[in-house]
């Protein structure tokens, strides 16, 4: 039995629960935060609680529809290395694709009033309990950890909305009434002030553990969000600062038993709780299941295969040139380990065969065949993240020094079939110009998190699109990201960095204006 379900409560009433003993409950308040929610440390905490499964959170982890991904996925394909084979329906996706938002704003209400609203009903929570908390008779420690909690989550909201939207209205008190709704846009700089100056205290405040422990935020987990801002924004020294603080964790990188079934990458598709996880969205068969996750492996051909889904659909997959960025060799790019071209079930020697490949990452078996309900978490942030963050701002400050090399050598030795070592790695990266590392780190990130949606991130905070070889696989060039064309044909605009404000909340509030380049 996991350690935490989240139990929803009616926004109106606080209402009191029971479940297994160290499961997390929540009860939210979550249009109002007044003090006469916070009189508890029960309260403060059901609060507090529900901010692990809301915001920003589901933005990255929610798999609600069988035609298309958590919205996190759909900056991916500005990339036009990813696709969305249902984009037909799933228009925003075509559009992403085709970098043609600008002219369709309308189109997109609906997802960008989900990213929009519940991110800042999560800072609304969080603002209420970083409020009240300290005015709780509990203990010091109590509430040094759930504001550290609190404060993580309200970084990760603040900083979900200032990547997508740019300058944001940026509340820091919870609405008690109804003053003061409408504000003005505050500067892209300030926000991420507040997002660090959150983040440093929820560092100091977490305890050291590992996420398996409890499966709440920890000091490395609020330490690799802190590194993960401070990289978006190119301040090297403190990312480096910040992820060693993870890399020096007890969290290690998981091991290959074998390049098979229980290869690393399997280890992490099919198992919750490796030392590898520093943060992950959590699913359970009984309270929340992972919904449509299972399903994201197939595209729709599958459906004669199984008989627990009705739909399948790769509602997010890499078109054949992405698969380049793969040397032959590469373990990653073999059968069944991130992607995977045929299946046959066990139980009905039903087969599928694709000649694009299915998301093998995404792909829960026992949900498939069994339970018709998806289990496995949603990892967030990986260890194997924390090393390439070090390396790669080491690189950026320091220079190739051997720490670098060494971390960017764990990455590279795990997938090799050859059976070159982390330490011959890091001799032959220390040979490498500052440039070629950088550039080095950029294409391992690539490889190592291809269904993760980290790659429309690093596109924007380098500047560079990845060019990637249609004759030489493992071969990757860069460019300048703007005037670039992307793999399905189209140029990147400035307008293509940020998504726009919603027509609603525009209309909404008389303060905002709208991104440059949207109609």
């Amino acid at each position: 039995m996991k350690k935490i379900i989240y139990l929803f409560a009616c926004a109106a009433l606080l209402i009191s629960a029971t479940g297994c003993e160290g499961f997390l409950e929540e009860e939210p308040k979550d249009r109002l935060t007044s003090g006469a929610y916070y009189q508890t440390e029960a309260q403060a905490t059901a609060n507090v609680n529900w901010l692990y499964w809301e915001g920003a959170v589901k933005r990255l982890g929610e798999a609600s529809s069988a035609y298309i991904g958590p919205t996190a996925s759909i900056p991916g394909m500005l990339t036009g290395y990813f696709v969305n084979s249902y984009e037909g329906q799933e228009i925003i996706c075509m559009y992403s694709r085709q970098l043609t938002r600008q002219q369709y704003t309308a189109t997109m209400t609906s997802t960008l009033n989900n990213m929009w609203d519940y991110s800042y009903r999560a800072i609304n929570i969080a603002n209420g309990a970083i409020k009240h908390i300290p005015d709780i008779a509990m203990s010091e420690a109590g509430k040094a950890k759930l504001l550290g909690e609190a404060k993580f989550f309200r970084a990760l909201n603040y900083f979900y909305l200032v990547k997508s939207f740019g300058d944001v209205p940026m509340p820091v008190d919870p609405y008690e009434s109804l003053e003061n709704l409408y504000l003005e846009r505050t500067a892209a700089a300030t926000v991420y002030s507040l997002v660090e100056a959150d983040l440093k205290e929820a560092v100091e405040a977490l305890p050291a553990v590992l996420f398996s422990n409890g499966h709440r935020i920890t000091r490395y987990a609020a330490a690799m969000l802190l590194s993960t801002v401070y990289f978006y924004q190119g301040k090297y020294a403190e990312a480096a600062q910040y992820s060693k603080i993870v890399v020096d964790s007890p969290h290690t990188l998981a091991t290959n038993t074998d390049w098979a079934e229980n290869s690393a990458f399997n280890k992490l598709r099919t198992t919750d709780d490796l030392d590898e996880v520093i943060y992950a969205i959590e699913f359970d068969a009984n309270i929340r299941k992972s919904s449509w996750w299972p399903t994201y492996s197939f595209n729709s051909g599958a459906t004669a295969v199984f008989n627990k889904y009705a739909i399948f659909e790769r509602v997010y997959g890499p078109v054949n040139l992405f698969l380049n960025v793969y040397a032959e060799d590469d373990l990653r790019i073999q059968p069944n380990q991130f992607f995977h071209w045929e299946y046959t079930n066990p139980q009905t020697g039903a087969e599928w065969k694709s000649e694009i490949p299915g998301c093998w990452y995404y792909f829960d078996e026992e949900a498939m065949l069994n339970t018709g309900n998806g289990t496995k978490d949603w990892n967030i942030f990986r260890y194997a993240e924390a090393l390439l963050v070090a390396a790669e701002s080491i690189a950026q400050t320091t220079g190739v020094t051997a720490e670098a090399a060494g971390y960017l050598a764990q990455i590279k030795a795990r997938a090799d079939m050859k059976g070159k070592t982390a330490a011959q790695y890091t001799a032959e990266l220390q040979g490498l110009s500052k440039d070629a590392f950088i550039r080095e780190c950029w294409t391992e990130r690539l490889r190592e998190f291809p269904l993760e949606f980290k790659i429309w991130d690093d596109c924007v905070r380098t500047g560079k699109f990845p060019v990637i070889s249609q004759t030489q696989k493992g071969q990757v060039s860069y460019v300048d990201l703007i005037g670039a064309e992307n793999a399905s044909g189209a140029t990147f605009k400035d307008s293509d960095l940020l998504w726009p404000i919603s027509l609603d909340e525009l209309q909404r509030n008389p303060k905002l204006t709208q991104n440059p380049g949207y109609k």
